[in-house]
């Protein structure tokens, strides 16, 4: 609690600020009415367009999309890719930029978690309690601070209650899917009384094995290994040949030679959670509090501790062995690789926020989060391995100021504060505190029909690790953006940005074995803040059945920090070393939704897109950047009439073959999914039998953008059922 007390007085004069204000007034409640003033999205000017690419997923688009992971959920947004490890974990990759670059945060506060420590780290937000999420591409420093020099994932929750409601309403949803067998429940439910208005939600999801269309090694993988050891190619036709599959006690299919086939060995998982929350409201504004709970176990594919396992015993093995021991070693004790991580977090949130309460402010809202988080790495045999645990704080103030030399904005302050570690024999970074403080502005104002954003922020990042000299950087960033409407379709926009951002631990301090990524990191604690000059231009069409945007970009960065082979082995594992050199990074997107037919009982749309990178450092022998998102096209089609709904979409993605040192290329895939919903009111409930079916023409499909992509594909065709009631 030292922890806890510590970070809160440092907010401490803000809080008596905002408590004085609300309690001189609050009086009668506004029934029905939300406080829009306060209620903010992930970018507080959005209400009013910005330069700078915003993509929002709600509704029954987001209902028809969703996945268990965030990254997969996006997966159709352009500049939009999937780190994927597994089933369970899937990080959003933004126009190249991943992990550390990009901030993932639930209702404006970071997720609090230890995603960025490592690739094979749950994201600790569930996708099907989201209401909305709100994407901004390109470096959202300004805002969000140094981790957000990629962009920003935020997904809404409503857990913390914005309006008061007349009569009760909720949700709930069943899926069935044959693939994995997997099965997932969620729902919510959101009521007021008086001036209070309170929320519940939970969710529980549970899945096998999934199944695959062929090797989980890629061809390319069993190629190299082949020539190593001098086997012949007579797996080359391995996509149609099951004759020599069977089945092992893992439920696994295994050919003669033991390759897995047909199925991910260990890609299975389990989760359960949920929240309450509630809200007080006044004349001139509310106060609110939530309290979410996650737990989850799931299953690491690709990920070894076999040549551990025998030098190490696991420091936290006698204290978790005995509990987790006999159910993770019947299960997986046998089978190498078979890691299990086994997680719990416990958050909590505030958010206050009032209507003018001082001269020349319109609104202030106050946000706060803290997260309690701990996961245990159990190895094949069922033993307790490497223990990462956080405590982590962030909260964040902001006033919406009236008009100030013609321009609109926000000004505020923002803090985070966490305590991490991590003990056991994937150690790979010391136990470090990290403390950051911001302050930023945004705001805008129009010169007739031409709009003019600008921002600025200070950030201080400081890094406190338990063995070594402390860390401390001073950021800076600035962004100015330009709107021009071009008659009465057309609008061109442009974004200038500079950003810094400051190295987070696990490149400073790094000195060990990471065997989610089969390497030896080491950390270079002389790094300095890697800084990116970024161009953006967007033209979008608009006009009744037409919707249409093309947008390219640029980022010149200096001192990019990234991982090179040192050259040598460490622990029978190639050792990388974090380091820093200039790099260009550049892309294009584009986008178009066509409302092509309309009748009577509804319609017919088309929509297509298409994104591509480019990402190349400066210099040196090798000057490609490691899982780069190869090409991408999409096209699709919605129709509806009467009660029936049919979605169809296709996605080809292109091979890779710009890789980085120790890669391998990636063969390209297309991917065919189908959506069928139909509608039907029973009583005053709105109830929607849904089927969905993914990867239909059951390709083999690898992400570039994962660590594991040689060792663990994507799922084959599935076929998911699924019912969903609101009332």
């Amino acid at each position: 609690m030292k922890f806890f007390i510590s970070v809160l007085k440092r907010f401490f004069s803000l809080l008596v600020i905002l408590t004085c204000s609300i309690k001189t007034t609050f009086g009668q409640s506004l029934p029905n009415q939300k406080i829009e003033e306060i209620i903010v999205n992930s970018h507080p000017l959005s209400a009013e367009g910005l330069a700078q690419p915003i993509s929002i997923l709600s509704g029954d688009a987001l209902n028809r999309v969703v996945s268990p992971s965030l990254a997969e959920t996006l997966r159709d947004i352009p500049g939009i890719h999937s780190s994927n490890f597994g089933a369970a974990v899937g990080k959003p990759v933004i126009r190249g930029l991943g992990g550390p670059r990009v901030k993932v945060m639930e209702d404006r506060i970071d997720s609090l978690d230890v995603s960025v420590s490592s690739p094979d780290h749950l994201i600790m937000i569930e996708p099907f309690t989201a209401e909305s999420i709100e994407v901004l591409k390109g470096p959202s420093t300004l805002l969000y601070g140094s981790g957000a020099i990629g962009g920003v994932v935020d997904v809404d929750t409503g857990r913390i209650p914005d309006e008061l409601l007349n009569s009760p309403e909720g949700s709930l949803e069943v899926r069935d899917t044959d693939n994995a067998d997997q099965s997932s429940a969620v729902g919510r439910v959101d009521f007021s009384r008086g001036k209070f208005s309170f929320h519940a939600d939970g969710f529980y999801r549970d899945a096998d094995q999934y199944e695959i269309p062929g090797f989980a090694e890629s061809f390319a993988m069993r190629a190299l290994e082949s020539g190593e050891s001098g086997h012949d190619d007579h797996e080359d036709e391995h996509h149609d040949d099951h004759e020599d599959e069977h089945h092992d006690d893992h439920g696994g299919e295994h050919n003669d030679e033991g390759e897995a086939f047909g199925v991910l060995p260990n890609s299975q998982l389990e989760a359960i959670g949920g929240a309450v929350g509630a809200s007080y409201f006044g004349d001139r504004g509310f106060v609110g509090l939530s309290l979410s709970k996650y737990e989850s176990e799931y299953g690491l594919p690709g990920h070894s501790h076999a040549h551990h396992e025998d030098e190490h015993g696991g420091e936290h093995g006698d204290e978790h062995g005995d509990e987790h021991g006999d159910e993770h070693g019947d299960e997986h004790g046998d089978e190498e690789g078979g890691s299990i991580l086994d997680l719990e977090q416990t958050r909590l949130d505030l958010e206050a926020g009032l209507e003018n309460p001082f001269s020349g402010v319109s609104a202030m809202n106050f946000r706060l989060g803290y997260n309690d988080y701990e996961h245990i790495e159990f190895e094949g045999s069922g033993e307790g391995g490497t223990t990462f645990a956080t405590e982590a704080l962030e909260a964040r103030l902001e006033f919406t100021n009236e008009y100030v030399f013609g321009f609109e904005g926000v000004t505020g302050v923002q803090l985070s504060s966490r305590e991490f570690s991590a003990i056991g024999e994937e150690a790979f970074v010391r136990p470090v505190d990290t403390e950051t403080l911001g302050l930023f502005y945004v705001g805008q104002r129009s010169f007739g029909n031409l709009g003019l954003e600008t921002g600025v922020r200070y950030e201080n990042v400081k890094h406190d690790p338990t063995l070594g000299a402390k860390q401390d950087f001073n950021l800076g960033s600035a962004s100015v953006g330009l709107i021009q409407p071009l008659g009465d379709n057309w609008t061109l926009s442009g974004q200038v940005d500079y950003s810094s951002r400051a190295p987070v631990a696990e490149e400073l301090f790094s000195n060990g074995p990471h065997l989610a990524t089969q390497t030896y990191e080491i950390g270079d604690p002389n790094l300095s803040e890697e800084r990116a000059a970024n161009i953006t231009t967007t033209l979008r069409y608009q006009t009744g059945p037409l919707d249409f945007f093309i947008s390219a970009y640029t980022s010149e960065f200096d001192d990019f920090i990234y991982e090179i082979s040192a050259g040598r082995e460490m622990d029978e594992l190639p050792v990388l070393q974090w380091t820093q050199a200039d790099a260009t990074l550049s892309g294009f997107e584009a986008s178009a939704v066509w409302q092509a037919m309309n009748w009577q009982t509804g319609g017919l749309s088309l929509n297509a897109g298409f994104d591509v990178v480019r990402a190349r450092l400066d210099s040196g022998d090798n000057r490609n950047l490691p899982r780069l998102p190869p090409q991408r096209w999409r096209l699709g089609a919605v129709a509806d009439w009467n009660n029936l709904l049919v979605e169809v979409s296709w996605r080809s993605v292109d091979s890779q073959n710009d890789i980085g040192f120790g890669e391998l290329p990636t063969e390209d895939f297309e991917d065919l999914r189908i959506y069928i919903g139909y509608d039907m009111e029973v009583g005053e409930t709105s109830v929607e039998l849904f089927l969905n079916g993914q990867n239909l023409t059951d390709d083999e499909q690898r992400y570039h953008t994962s660590f594991i992509k040689d060792l663990a594909p994507q799922r084959g065709r599935t076929i998911e059922a699924g019912l969903r009631m609101y009332f």
